[in-house]
């Protein structure tokens, strides 16, 4: 009997092996139900049965985990719970999908619950190629190409913090660096290479006070810090070096915002300050940042104060971003020790059609961005001409609309602004015999009282079939109240500058005019 019984075993077990799709069922309809030995042999042939299911369970592909891509730029949000992979040895077959990621709004990520790479001065790339967990790689092209209407003789183009040469291929920026990352310790470098390491540490005056070349130090770097990132709330991080303001919206970078030229209430206000800040992030959708910083714009002080200032940043859904810069307490004005420095700047901006799958048009969006600010103490006065001083105060705003097409393949934008700056404390000075903030030149002053009013307006083309480039096509008028733009004859003596930067070249006199007209074409590029 015992052997019967072994020997009906390995035969149904040769079968199950073999012939996984026969049904033993088939088998025990045949059999009489009445045999007792039938019966056992039945209940052994529905243990087989029993283990073939789990053998065929077994043989089914494992529920597959979605893996995060080291490509990503996007920090992996601490708030999302990691999928639970089902083990080989304790899944049930019934098993088809892998859990859903739990959510904890309470910790999650600052500004991730939308989309925003809509705005202006904000990249609209989605990841970054090569990230890995400790390093966020980063490189940046701006390359231009700019004609001048009135054809300056020296190529030279005057009253901008981003356009430079007239009639030349000119590389504005060239910047390699990335975000180091690794358990909460975090640090930025961005390289400057091209114009922007010339233009501007030419616009700041502070490395003229005392020893060591400030400028030289910091002319290749845009960004440099380094900071910690302590899990409170949504966030907080302590930074201190070099980094970007956002005074006036409009990025650093070329290729973040809606135009190449922006306004002069974007142009002649901060694009970095040198200090500490402190990014609080209460909520998802809200940015507290103080500021203790060097000056406005400087590499080292000014006198002997400090500058304090702040941000705070809100976006209350993935269509309205309101942002409000404050400055207050620098002395910045070089050698005028009582003169103190207040501003405040703030911008709105609202999508107001979104249908990203259009072939039309698929995106439309404003920004508008209002400053005032003044100084006093030092021979001048916020509040008007009086015993005090003449008046010496800034008020400007700025208005753009941009409009995508065909999936936000193409986008066109047009906007313009103004200001009203007498005493000229934020006028770029223009580089006159090589005139610099630190030299300045008796050919365009910046004196209190000196009366300063301009305008400007501009068309915007642009082309990205990748979101890691733009050419850019774009026309800008600009317009002042006193000559200011180069003429013809250009801004350089004969033979090129001569004597001390910005000095007094008899015989000759720069070519300056109360307009200019030009058309920039650009390469930008951001990996």
């Amino acid at each position: 009997m015992k052997h019967t019984r072994f020997s009906l075993f390995v035969l149904s077990l040769s079968l199950v092996l073999a012939f996984p799709s026969i049904s033993f069922a088939q088998q025990t309809e045949a059999a009489p139900a009445s045999d007792p030995q039938q019966q056992k042999i039945d209940q052994l042939e529905q243990k087989l049965e029993d283990l073939q299911q789990q053998i065929l369970a077994l043989r089914q592909p494992a529920p597959v985990v979605p893996a995060v891509s080291a490509k990503s730029s996007a920090p992996v949000p601490v708030n999302i719970a990691p999928p639970l992979a089902a083990s080989a040895t304790t899944a049930s077959p019934n098993v088809t999908a892998a859990t859903e990621p739990v959510v904890d709004d309470r910790h999650s990520d600052p500004f991730a619950f939308a989309d925003f790479t809509w705005l202006n001065g904000n990249a609209r790339t989605r990841d970054t190629p090569y990230a890995t967990k400790f390093f966020s790689p980063e490189i940046r092209a701006d390359v231009n190409y700019t004609y001048d209407f009135r054809h300056p003789q020296d190529d030279t183009i005057s009253g901008s913090s981003e356009v430079f040469r007239s009639s030349e291929v000119q590389v504005t920026q060239m910047g390699v660096g990335g975000d180091f990352h690794y358990d909460n310790v975090r640090a930025r470098i961005m390289t400057q290479f091209g114009l922007y390491s010339q233009t501007t540490p030419r616009n700041d005056a502070s490395p003229s006070r005392g020893q060591w070349d400030l400028a030289d130090a910091y002319r290749y770097l845009s960004e440099a810090y380094g900071g910690y990132h302590f899990n409170v709330q949504h966030g907080v991080n302590v930074d201190a070096g070099i980094f970007m303001s956002y005074v006036g919206l409009f990025s650093y970078y070329q290729f973040d915002n809606w135009a190449y030229q922006p306004s002069y209430v974007s142009s002649n206000t901060p694009w970095f300050f040198n200090g500490v800040r402190v990014q609080w992030f209460p909520t998802a959708k809200l940015k507290i940042e103080p500021w203790f910083i060097n000056g406005w714009q400087s590499y080292g002080r000014f006198n002997n104060r400090p500058g304090f200032g702040g941000q705070v940043l809100y976006r209350p859904n993935g269509n309205w971003s309101i942002l409000s810069n404050e400055y207050a307490f620098g002395r910045d004005a070089l050698g005028v020790t009582g003169r103190t420095r207040y501003h405040t700047d703030n911008s709105v901006e609202y999508k107001y059609f979104d249908r990203p799958a259009a072939y039309g048009v698929s995106k439309v969006a404003i920004s508008v961005t209002g400053d005032a600010g003044c100084e006093t103490g030092g021979g001048v006065s916020c509040f008007g001409t009086g015993k005090n001083g003449p008046k010496q105060s800034f008020l400007g705003y700025m208005f753009y609309n941009r409009v995508w097409f065909d999936r936000d393949k193409f986008a066109a934008t047009i906007g313009g602004g103004a200001i009203n700056n007498p005493g000229r404390y934020l006028v770029l000075l223009p580089p006159i015999n090589g005139a610099t903030a630190a030299s300045g030149t008796p050919y365009f002053t910046e004196n209190p009282g000196d009366p300063y009013k301009a305008w400007d307006a501009s068309f915007t083309a642009d082309y990205m079939p990748s979101q890691y480039f733009t050419w850019r096509l774009e026309y800008n008028h600009r317009a002042a109240n006193v000559p200011y733009f180069s003429g013809p004859g250009g801004v350089t003596p004969p033979g090129g500058n001569q004597g001390a930067p910005g000095s007094v070249v008899a015989g000759w006199s720069p070519d300056l005019r109360k307009s200019e007209n030009r058309m920039t074409a650009a390469f930008l590029v951001k990996f």
